[in-house]
């Protein structure tokens, strides 16, 4: 498992986020439930080049809805569309598929740094807007004063596991 940390700008604000990587690794689905339950998003990837990978993410989707908050924002990922002639799920299935579950959707590759940014903007732009509406309706001063004030919002995670674990830069 990886283990990022990325800032963002976010209505004027930075907003940091902790990404935990499983790439979907079966051995890591033992502990990943554990995690699900305090994190605010939930990015859904697959490789359009393996059908496999989509037909998982039913049941990825599944876990997640099991386990996390109900109020998780998810976001359905079609990953390596820089390999054109080796597509074998069309967008338009996965887009069928993320509206049908009430998912965002968006394509990416990787590879060629295509859309990676905006996915990671989308996701945390929603997450901020759920978080400010939260705490302005809130009734503790501290949450929605943290937010007004412009301080760094972490997305999961605790900052002895930020010290612990290596940061990596993206290209």
């Amino acid at each position: 498992m990886k283990i990022y940390i990325v800032k963002f700008q976010v209505e004027g604000r930075t907003v940091k986020a902790q990404i935990w990587d499983t790439a979907g690794q079966e051995r890591y689905r033992a502990i990943t439930s554990a995690y699900y339950r305090g994190a605010l998003g939930a990015l859904l990837v697959y490789d359009v080049t393996k059908p496999t990978t989509f037909e998982n993410v039913s049941r990825w989707l599944k876990e997640l809805r099991d386990h996390a908050d109900a109020n998780i924002v998810i976001m359905l990922i079609g990953n390596k569309t820089d390999l054109k002639h080796l597509r074998a799920v069309a967008a338009e299935d996965a887009q069928s598929y993320a509206e049908k579950e009430g998912l965002s959707f968006i394509e990416t590759s990787a590879l060629e740094a295509t859309n990676v940014e905006k996915a990671f903007h989308t996701i945390l732009s929603e997450i901020y807007r759920i978080i400010s509406k939260k705490s302005l309706s809130s009734e503790e001063p501290a949450a929605a004063s943290s937010i007004k004030e412009g301080k760094t919002l972490v997305v999961g995670g605790t900052p002895e596991a930020n010290a612990k674990k290596p940061c990596c830069s993206s290209s």
